[in-house]
């Protein structure tokens, strides 16, 4: 007896390239996203740290260009960020004018309007007046001008330590939005912000590097 043997006719193979393998009839799973990756804010570099020594060259030359020489110049920087940024501005003009430039550091905690809002217990940072502010050109350096409550702070605290001939304002970055009538005299870079975005400044002093990126949460 001779027993018939069946042979499945199989399909042809094909090359399958960049393809996925599985067998049609196993479902794609859409990716999982981690709730890390959903908080993680989107970040988008406005300044690298090549672009943000360029700025606060072009800064230092013309803060020295409103001031009209060093003389009557003195350098205070806001807390935090803005007291590094005053620092390297003033070194940049020692080091073309070969003088010494008289800086200091304001925290403004007490002076905001909005100072129920920090907490019982607000951290107070440095405040340190180079000095005499009479008859003196005070240049206040900050990072980000936003809504300008942060200048008007600096402003009244300044008035408790004299009264300056000038007082000139410093920013690396504006992002707009202004509340008050508050205008910068010296801008590193301007930057258009969207509802729901921030700018943050990175500084290698107090965070590693030197980085201003434009921040936004998806």
């Amino acid at each position: 007896m001779v027993l018939a043997r069946w042979r499945v006719k199989q399909p042809p193979f094909r090359a399958w390239r960049g393809r996925d393998h599985r067998s049609p009839l196993t479902p794609r799973l859409p990716r999982l996203t981690s709730s890390l990756e959903m908080s993680r804010p989107d970040r988008t570099i406005i300044l690298d740290a090549r672009a943000l020594s360029r700025a606060l060259q072009r800064m230092a030359v013309e803060v020295l260009e409103l001031a009209r020489g060093t003389d009557r110049l003195v350098l205070i920087g806001i807390q935090r960020r803005g007291v590094e940024l005053a620092e390297r501005i003033a070194k940049l003009i020692e080091k073309d004018e070969g003088v010494i430039v008289p800086r200091g550091a304001l925290d403004i905690t007490l002076y905001r309007d909005d100072l129920e809002t920090v907490g019982p217990k607000p951290v107070i940072g440095e405040t340190r007046i180079p000095g005499d502010l009479a008859g003196k050109h005070v240049v206040i350096v900050d990072d980000v001008l936003y809504t300008g409550r942060t200048v008007r702070a600096a402003l009244d605290e300044l008035a408790d330590f004299g009264r300056p001939e000038r007082i000139s304002l410093c920013v690396l970055v504006d992002r707009g939005g202004r509340e008050l009538p508050i205008q910068p005299d010296v801008v590193g870079a301007k930057v258009k912000v969207s509802d729901g975005q921030r700018v943050d400044v990175l500084v290698e002093e107090l965070d590693g590097m030197d980085e201003v990126d434009l921040v936004s949460r998806t």
